[in-house]
């Protein structure tokens, strides 16, 4: 007997996403399922923080005010809503949704998911959190829950787990469980699959992009999936907005976790209509011994000051106040341990305004003593004001110093993890770990097209007039995703865009460990950059520290490109 489709959408990308995307997936068409993805890296640490303050908290608020407007909705159209706005306290969330239930009359039943906390493990961090699986959330809803919040799973987890539950998938059905993990990786991040942050936006109507509705999946029982959204609403759905989401934060062929390892070299797409991607194809395999577990320390303190240069002798200006902070940072009680200067050439020659004649200095200072980044480095850069350089301001006067964060990944065996579906009654149903494992390994390269013959006729261009690009982080690397439209593109791409290319066009990662990988059926290359970011995204080591423009800089750069592709 064939099952229904299982029709599940996605109304968070992040902790701060459109507040009224509950509402308008829930009024915007028929669901089955709607989820929500509120952590990241970055959030684990600002909910520990949260929690130190309030151990009550430590889960994402914005939930509860969602609910508080949309649960209704939901229970009057049957669709189970599951959110891993947990964070670092699903229990406590889960108290908090039937508290709000109670209050608002509405009857429904509240599970959560546990286990992934390992902090007893880990003193030193302010939050440590395995990756868990979607085996707890799928015991939930088998037990009848309308409502899952989990802490840290992964983000497919949340399409994985609702799937089991509707299919009834066992563990090692593994082509069908890749399947689900590559549509919730589409739908994880919300509107960045229906054009937001969208390379090619600008061959489209802005009227269409300017408010994008939220993607959905029509999940089959194969494991097969469309990718659409709600009829009516903004954005679009096609074959590039899907690839430009696959690539992102993803490194190669083989994207594992706690439920199975997905290949990302199988995946097939095919445009089916308006709005509408079918992918196929996907194969799975056991999923590696091992769980992922982010670690969140506080890493010390920053501070930072942008000096406003103006006009004529910009190096000469910067070279000035580089030396008076220096002098008054050496006869200091105690140096920062880390300074860093970066000079933005954002000014113009001969310009109409002011702010276009000018440029930024940046300082940003490090410490593990708050003292050594606080009012002596303040201090030292305001007392500049009537004795530095000509035209002397800053953007903003700097603070006292802040606390910055440093994440690390390290892994723990399945079994070290006590995973745990705690039902709307109480009952609390352990989750067995993953009963086959599978080493994880590179993918052999894959073979390369057919380079293409040699163009008589180049122009010198932007490589982002025929690649698209989509970039972000992962602990302290970064990925850059490219990849083209049409097999001739591919050719030349594949052939051209080596990693000694790719430093050379980002001279930034010219001493850094790069690697590539390609995905031919994606027409895609994927760079890995490794220790771009430092010790991750809270760090705040760079100037754009998730390197969520890393891929537009990369489009940017210019290439001797064939014509005949332009």
């Amino acid at each position: 007997m064939t099952v229904a489709p299982l029709r599940i959408g996605n109304a968070s990308g992040f902790y701060g996403d459109r507040f009224d995307a509950m509402r308008e997936m829930l009024t915007g068409g028929p669901l089955d399922v709607l989820t929500g993805d509120y952590l990241a890296e970055l959030t684990m640490l600002i909910l520990g923080r949260d929690r130190l303050k309030d151990p009550r908290r430590g889960y994402a608020k914005t939930f509860l005010g969602q609910l508080e407007e949309c649960l209704g909705l939901a229970h009057e159209r049957g669709v189970r809503v599951v959110a891993n706005a947990g964070g670092l306290n699903p229990a406590g969330l889960a108290d908090a949704v039937r508290e709000l239930a109670d209050r608002l009359g509405i009857p429904v039943r509240v599970a959560h998911v546990e286990g992934d906390g390992l902090g007893s493990r880990y003193p030193e961090s302010l939050a440590a959190h395995a990756y868990l699986g979607g085996a707890g959330i799928a015991a939930c809803l088998r037990e009848g829950a309308d409502i899952v919040v989990t802490g840290r799973v992964t983000d497919a987890a949340l399409v994985t787990g609702p799937a089991v539950a509707h299919f009834g998938w066992g563990p090692g059905e593994y082509d069908r469980l890749a399947g689900a993990v590559v549509a919730g990786h589409v739908l994880e991040c919300g509107a960045q699959a229906t054009g937001g942050n969208y390379a090619f936006f600008a061959e489209h109507d802005p009227a269409v992009l300017r408010h994008p509705g939220f993607p959905l999946a029509e999940l089959h029982e194969d494991g097969t999936s469309v990718i659409t959204k709600h009829d009516g609403t903004g954005g679009l759905v096609d074959l590039g907005t899907v690839t430009a989401q696959l690539l992102y934060e993803t490194s190669g062929a083989r994207y594992a976790g706690p439920d199975v390892t997905a290949r990302l070299d199988t995946v097939r797409l095919t445009q089916q209509g308006p709005d509408r991607v079918r992918i196929d194809g996907v194969r799975g395999e056991a999923p590696p011994p091992t769980l992922k577990v982010g670690l969140n320390r506080l890493g010390g303190f920053r501070n930072e000051v942008v000096f406003v240069l103006t006009g004529l002798d910009i190096e000469a200006k910067a070279a000035l106040v580089r030396d008076q902070m220096d002098t008054a940072l050496a006869s200091a009680k105690s140096r920062p341990a880390d300074v860093r200067w970066e000079l933005a050439r954002t000014d113009h020659p001969d310009a109409a305004t002011e702010e276009t004649a000018s440029a930024f200095l940046r300082l940003v200072v490090r410490d593990p003593d708050q003292h050594a980044v606080g009012r002596a480095f303040s201090g030292a850069a305001i007392e500049l004001a009537l004795s530095g350089y000509p035209g002397f301001h800053v953007v903003a006067p700097p603070g006292t110093g802040a606390p910055y964060g440093v994440f690390e990944d390290v892994y723990v065996p399945h079994g070290d993890v006590d995973h745990v579906a705690v039902l709307h009654d109480g009952r609390r149903i352990p989750v067995a770990p993953a009963h086959d494992i599978l080493v994880l390994e590179d993918v052999p390269e894959p073979a390369l097209p057919e380079p293409p013959p040699p163009s008589e006729h180049t122009r010198r261009a932007p490589l982002g007039l025929i690649a698209g690009a989509r970039s972000g982080d992962k602990g302290g690397n970064a990925n850059v995703g490219v990849w083209v439209r049409t097999d001739a593109a591919w050719r030349w791409l594949a052939h051209t865009l080596t990693v000694d290319r790719f430093r050379e066009l980002l001279p930034e990662t010219a001493d850094l460990t790069v690697v590539r990988h390609v995905l031919p059926n994606l027409r895609a290359l994927n760079f890995v950059v490794e220790g771009i970011l430092g010790e991750g995204v809270a760090s705040q080591a760079r100037f754009d520290p998730q390197a969520k423009a890393l891929g537009e800089w990369l489009r940017s750069r210019h290439l001797d490109i064939p014509e005949t592709l332009l």
